[in-house]
Parts: structure tokens; C-alpha cells; sequence
């Protein structure tokens, strides 16, 4: 009867013994030494509606998360599309192995001003802004002709 262990210490062996991977968490430094590389790789294809998305402030978290605050859902599909592409660019230009890309949409700001359609609403709106021009119209007589 033969023994089989010898056998098996040598398997064990040759299981290689590489020195582990490093992670190489991405920050804001590194992010931000690369972004203009990255935004002149959109630039030279084209690519104006991601420019847009990267022109905007861009935030990197701890654990390498990026947050890509979007309005709208058409930059929410343009930024889903892209995402593969910026991973990629960014692991390769920072040469960070931990990046991860969120997606979020930014909240619309309302604006409480009304809309200035026609002329006479601009007209009272200049008023109420600078009493002074209701005082220079009233002084030197000017006609409003729409």
C-alpha cells in the first residue's frame, strides 16, 4: 500500500504564492490630475453632451466612489452609457484598482421668479427692480410704444 501524501504536499506547493494585488483606492487628487486628460479624450470625439456631464463638479468619495450628479433623464442615459468608458480611463490614467461610478440625479432648483413673457412684464419688473426708471419716466415724459 503507498502512501499518497507526499503527493499532495507537493500540489500544495506549486500553488503559486504572488504577492497580492495592492488596492489602489481613487481620490480626489488623483481624479482631479487626470479629469482634463479625460474631458480632452470627449472633446477629441465629440462627445458634447458627456462634456457636459464632466464639466460639472465631480466628487469623489471614500472607497473611490464617484457621484455624476445629472439633470434629467437624458443625462441620466448619456451618463449610463459613458460610464464604462470613464471607469476605464480613469483606472488606466490614475492607476487606481478601486473606482466605482454612480449615477444620480440632481434635484431642479424652481425658480420663484415669474416668467418674463411679453414686454410690459419686463417693463414692470424693470420698475419694481429700479424705482428710479418709473421716476425718469414720469419726469421726462417717455411713452412706452409696443
Amino acid at each position: 500500500m503507498e502512501v499518497k501524501a507526499p503527493q499532495l504536499e507537493e500540489e500544495q506547493s506549486q500553488v503559486s504564492t504572488s504577492a497580492p494585488e495592492v488596492i489602489k483606492i481613487l481620490s480626489q487628487e488623483m481624479l482631479d490630475q487626470n479629469l482634463f486628460q479625460i474631458q480632452e479624450h470627449f472633446r477629441s470625439q465629440n462627445k458634447n453632451l458627456e462634456l457636459a456631464i464632466l464639466d460639472q463638479k465631480i466628487q469623489v468619495y471614500p472607497e473611490g466612489k464617484i457621484v455624476l450628479q445629472v439633470v434629467g433623464h437624458v443625462q441620466e442615459e448619456i451618463a449610463e452609457k459613458m460610464r464604462p468608458e470613464l471607469l476605464r480611463m480613469i483606472r488606466q490614467l490614475s492607476g487606481a484598482t478601486q473606482v466605482s461610478i454612480q449615477v444620480e440625479q440632481a434635484e431642479e432648483v424652481a425658480d420663484d421668479r415669474p416668467k418674463l413673457y411679453t414686454n410690459t412684464d419686463k417693463l414692470r419688473y424693470l420698475k419694481e427692480k429700479h424705482p428710479a426708471l418709473a421716476e425718469f419716466q414720469r419726469k421726462f415724459g417717455l411713452e412706452v410704444d409696443f
